[in-house]
């Protein structure tokens, strides 16, 4: 490995850290919705409220991100991401009624946002197209580590909570068990705030505030000074070539020249959160419990969700530059129905009271299609989607796109989470896994009929391929 491929390295991981964060945070919640509905006496859609809420104010922070990282650069965006994350643990862990816990959830929500579009973008821009898809996943990754270590300290805390240990005892962890889930938070988010502080700006962001000096200078680092001149003058040539233009506006994405990135971009982003990936996510420990397992095996099962997850992130990473996107998308869809038909199946054939309650159920069978679905979400909708993102879309409009793209993803994803529980009351497990299913099987024929192979070509090779098609 050379030292400017690990350099490359070193940035992104730094980045993606942000990615860490939002996984963190998004996933957390599914130990603390056990604890608040009956502290603050909750319904179902309030419960599916204190989830969503995130993702809510994420929506409004991706359609703002992209533009502000525009004008100020990629790192302030990040930076501030940082503090909202910080900001948001601390706040949650010490909420003394429902709406202020909302309200701090709400305040995160805009840190993830953030940190959702721009270190994508950020990685794309500075790392050399032949390891780029694996670099841009690294954020995927990130999300990955962070939704595992959410769930695996979600676990400990309780079991922290339910020990003789003296030290565990005075920190109250068991009167304070969910606090203490939401506040860890804030550690790496600090950590994140000053490691920014070691990358560079995006060279592509440089080059377009006419800084073309230091962007040399970092391109340099990364992929060596004769490959750094060659990517500054494609760069350049790009931006020179829509100089007649205008700064680029959401108005510029819906151009006949735009119709098939865009296309592609849209229908991608609702797929990935109509396939019903959040709603493991985020409830894991509550799907588990409506198999019939008690509340600490349903803790101890979410750890295998995010172990599981993590495992597919990083075969995705190591196959994206290899394989392709496509193949990796195809193989996932057809893995993401088959496990949400098996799930549907094992709800439908459960034996129940006539009350409602749970008589006899295949536990295994729903363990078995929860994790191969994460499976096989992690190896496709999660790392891919965001690799396309940051590579479909022109220099001039990227961030806008992106920032659109990401609105629509996050608005089914506060969609699915908001009305999970709800589904779950009123229309059972089976019904709503059985829709998941049928939306993935739509998003396959979509896959293998439309989408490009994007591996292996600059941004701008792929700008002029794809945006100026016909």
């Amino acid at each position: 490995m050379t030292a400017n491929t690990r350099y490359t390295i070193r940035v992104a991981l730094i980045v993606a850290l942000g990615g860490f964060l939002m996984g963190f945070d998004a996933s957390v919640i599914s130990g603390v919705v056990g604890f608040i509905g009956p502290e603050f006496e909750l319904t179902k859609i309030q419960v599916g409220w204190a989830v969503a809420s995130l993702t809510l104010t994420s929506t409004l922070a991706m359609m703002t991100a992209g533009p502000i990282s525009d004008r100020f650069g990629r790192r302030p965006v990040l930076r501030v991401a940082a503090i909202l994350f910080t900001l948001s643990a601390i706040a949650s862990a010490i909420a003394p009624d429902y709406l202020t816990l909302v309200i701090a959830r709400m305040l995160g929500g805009f840190g993830v946002g953030a940190a959702l579009i721009i270190a994508p973008m950020y990685i794309a821009e500075i790392a050399p197209a032949d390891i780029r898809g694996r670099m841009v996943s690294f954020n995927q990754l990130n999300i990955v580590i962070g939704i595992s270590v959410a769930y695996f300290s979600n676990f400990l805390i309780l079991s922290l909570g339910q020990s003789d240990l003296a030290w565990a005892q005075s920190l109250r962890i068991d009167d304070w068990t969910w606090r203490w889930m939401l506040g860890v938070e804030a550690i790496p988010a600090i950590v994140y705030f000053f490691a920014l502080f070691l990358v560079p700006e995006s060279p592509r962001w440089l080059v377009m505030r006419g800084k073309a000096k230091e962007a040399l200078q970092i391109l340099a680092r990364v992929s060596g000074k004769t490959q750094a001149e060659t990517v500054l003058g494609a760069v350049q040539e790009s931006l020179d070539a829509e100089a007649h233009l205008e700064k680029g506006s959401i108005k510029d994405l819906f151009l006949p020249a735009m119709r098939l990135v865009l296309t592609i971009g849209i229908v991608i982003a609702i797929l990935q959160q109509i396939t019903g990936i959040n709603s493991v996510f985020f409830y894991a420990p509550m799907i588990f419990e409506q198999s019939g397992i008690g509340k600490d095996a349903s803790f101890m099962q979410a750890v295998l969700v995010g172990i599981v997850n993590l495992i597919a992130t990083v075969v995705a990473i190591a196959l994206i530059d290899k394989l392709g996107r496509r193949p990796l998308l195809i193989t996932g869809l057809v893995i993401i129905a088959s496990s949400m038909l098996l799930l549907a199946y094992s709800f439908s054939s459960a034996s129940y009271g006539p009350g409602g309650e749970l008589i006899d159920m295949n536990a295994t069978m729903v363990l078995i299609g929860i994790l191969s679905f994460v499976a096989g979400f992690g190896i496709s909708l999660g790392p891919v989607m965001w690799v396309l993102f940051s590579e479909l879309f022109p220099n001039r409009l990227r961030g806008i796109a992106i920032s659109f793209c990401g609105l629509i993803n996050s608005s089914v994803s506060f969609i699915v989470q908001l009305v999970f529980p709800w589904e779950l009351e009123n229309f059972g497990p089976a019904t709503t896994f059985l829709v998941y299913g049928s939306f993935a099987i739509i998003g396959l024929i979509f896959v293998m009929r439309i989408l490009p192979e994007t591996k292996g070509r600059s941004l701008e090779q792929l700008q002029a391929e794809l945006v100026t098609k016909k």
